[in-house]
């Protein structure tokens, strides 16, 4: 099952991007469809004013997980640690989250839906893993406690 799969056509409309700016701080991030027709996240993280992180958010009407366990996602980085998080409900407080290491290179993702555990502005929440029977939000997030630059090409995110 698909949740996005992007090329030159595909619609950013539903993808947004939070920055710590909603907490004083002066990061940015941006997302587009470069000429391969990946998705490009990118920016600059700062840690002046508290802040600390950038991320974007695709929210989509929800899909049930009865027959899926992991998310699948192709990606190539930049060598940086990142953030991929999950809602069950796209008005919850809360994400699950997951954190992996990109290279160079175009890698695959496998994200087991159980080890995704529940956190909030960066603190983990002392409840259970993810246990939910639907998603509707996804966001990839970077927030490694640093100034630094950063870019992530996103080719597909899938659940199986």
């Amino acid at each position: 099952m698909t949740i996005f799969n992007f090329n030159k056509n595909s619609d950013l409309s539903n993808w947004y991007v939070v920055d710590d700016k909603v907490m004083g701080g002066v990061s940015a991030g941006s997302i587009r469809i470069n000429e391969e027709g990946y998705a490009v996240f990118k920016g600059d993280v700062s840690l002046e004013n508290n802040g600390g992180f950038s991320s974007v958010r695709y929210r989509f009407p929800k899909i049930e997980l009865t027959d899926f366990t992991k998310v699948k996602i192709k990606l190539k980085g930049d060598g940086k640690n990142y953030q991929f998080r999950i809602k069950a409900n796209s008005n919850d407080y809360y994400s699950y989250t997951f954190t992996f290491q990109t290279t160079n290179n175009w890698d695959i993702i496998d994200i087991p839906l159980s080890s995704m555990y529940p956190v909030f502005r960066g603190r983990r929440l002392n409840m259970p893993n993810f246990n939910h029977s639907s998603v509707s939000e996804v966001t990839f997030l970077i927030a490694n406690k640093r100034n630094e630059k950063f870019e992530l090409l996103i080719d597909s995110i899938e659940l199986i």
